[in-house]
């Protein structure tokens, strides 16, 4: 894996277009990093394992679309799954491999697995990344066995979204700046629609950071600044259930048979 930090300082950083997916490999030192730039992907994955129920077969799967560098495995230890991780971005897949994950480099609209191979689909903070999101539920779908359960959180096609997660949260120091087109924000009844279509009844409910969490967080990355390599004491900020989903929304549903 090529040193980020040292081809950064030869070449200066580039500048990419919002959304580009070759930022991962920019930032590919900092998945697991609890104070980095993907610091709030690892709470989300900590929020979206809570929806996955235990195995209830040997062999069962869980195929995790957009796996990245694998932060869904630690919350997975001992559900009894075969974790299978599916990602564009192959430093993101070496890292995943690294905790245990089975990893296939390809692309979530067309999935390089059977028909009714998985009996978990998660697809996280993925949706508002893929241009042809629709087709993205749809090969989720697909992957379900009957009985599957489908699990997810995005971001949705809203003003209040493009406004928090793109104009507030990007001026803050843990947020890379462009990670997000908010013109591929998803719409929240479209998607239940979608599912809907395709023999999954999918539910949703908002979630959000807990705010005191968060400011918690932040003062403490704030004091270890002084000091690099430290990792701020204390335990990581919680996703909490919010009434709206207006900004950012989880779902869950399972698949008809």
């Amino acid at each position: 894996m090529r040193d980020v930090a040292a081809a950064g300082a030869s070449t200066g950083p580039r500048v990419l277009p919002r959304n580009d997916p070759r930022q991962y490999d920019d930032l590919a030192g900092e998945w697991w990093r609890p104070d980095g730039a993907f610091a709030m992907l690892h709470w989300l994955a900590e929020a979206r394992a809570a929806l996955v129920p235990p195995a209830t077969r040997a062999g069962a799967v869980l195929v995790d679309l957009g796996c990245g560098a694998g932060l869904l495995a630690p919350h997975l230890a001992g559900r009894g799954y075969r974790h299978v991780g599916v990602d564009l971005t192959r430093s993101a897949l070496v890292q995943a491999a690294e905790h245990g994950v089975s990893v296939i480099q390809g692309d979530a609209t067309a999935v390089p697995l059977p028909d009714g191979c998985a009996d978990v689909v998660s697809a996280g903070e993925l949706l508002e990344h893929v241009p042809d999101w629709p087709r993205a539920v749809a090969e989720a779908c697909r992957l379900l066995r009957p009985g599957g359960v489908l699990v997810l959180d995005t971001l949705n096609d809203t003003a209040l979204a493009r406004l928090v997660a793109v104009r507030i949260a990007e001026r803050l120091p843990t947020v890379p700046r462009g990670i997000h087109d908010p013109r591929l924000f998803v719409d929240a009844r479209a998607l239940v629609a979608e599912c809907a279509r395709h023999g999954v009844d999918l539910r949703l409910r908002g979630i959000r950071p807990q705010v005191g969490g968060v400011l918690a967080w932040l003062l403490r990355r704030a004091r270890a600044a002084g000091t690099p390599g430290t990792v701020p004491a204390g335990r990581a900020p919680r996703i909490v259930p919010t009434r709206s989903t207006a900004v950012l929304y989880q779902g869950r549903g399972v698949r008809k048979g």
